[in-house]
């Protein structure tokens, strides 16, 4: 897996910023700004940490998919970090298998530094090759939709 890393200046307190990210008081918020990775992106689940948690969104296909991950870590307005374990088909949840392989164990961290009320968000993801392209173009945007949404 390639790792790969994004960052934006947002003007909010770090305590809003992580707020509207992981859709803590609406969840409205967090499909906001993931629309940019699939329009019908939401999540199920926890974020506290040792949760499990699905990513999910409506396939071309019609049919629902996503991400399985546990949440390893959350402390409130600094730090949360998702680790993806399986693949989620329609109601089905794979955690082993080829396709689980590539992504197993992968990270996704994002961090909040909040210095005179200017939050600065970094996201440092594990990537599968064939995915790079895709959150290279996708990660600013969605950042940037959810600059648009905060301030």
């Amino acid at each position: 897996m390639k790792k790969l890393q994004f960052k934006k200046e947002i003007k909010a307190a770090a305590e809003k910023v992580y707020d509207a990210m992981l859709g803590i008081s609406a969840i409205e918020t967090y499909q906001q700004w993931t629309a940019e990775f699939n329009p019908s992106s939401t999540y199920e689940g926890s974020w506290e940490k040792g949760a499990k948690i699905y990513f999910i969104g409506t396939g071309e296909n019609g049919k629902k998919g996503g991400m399985v991950a546990e949440i390893a870590e959350n402390i409130p307005f600094q730090f949360v970090s998702i680790r993806h374990y399986g693949i989620l088909d329609g109601d089905n949840e794979i955690t082993e298998g080829p396709d689980v392989e590539k992504w197993a164990g992968g990270l996704e961290n994002y961090s909040f530094h909040e210095n005179n009320g200017l939050t600065t968000v970094t996201v440092d993801c594990d990537v599968t090759e064939e995915y790079v392209d895709f959150f290279n173009t996708a990660w600013p945007k969605a950042l940037n939709a959810l600059k648009a949404l905060v301030e």
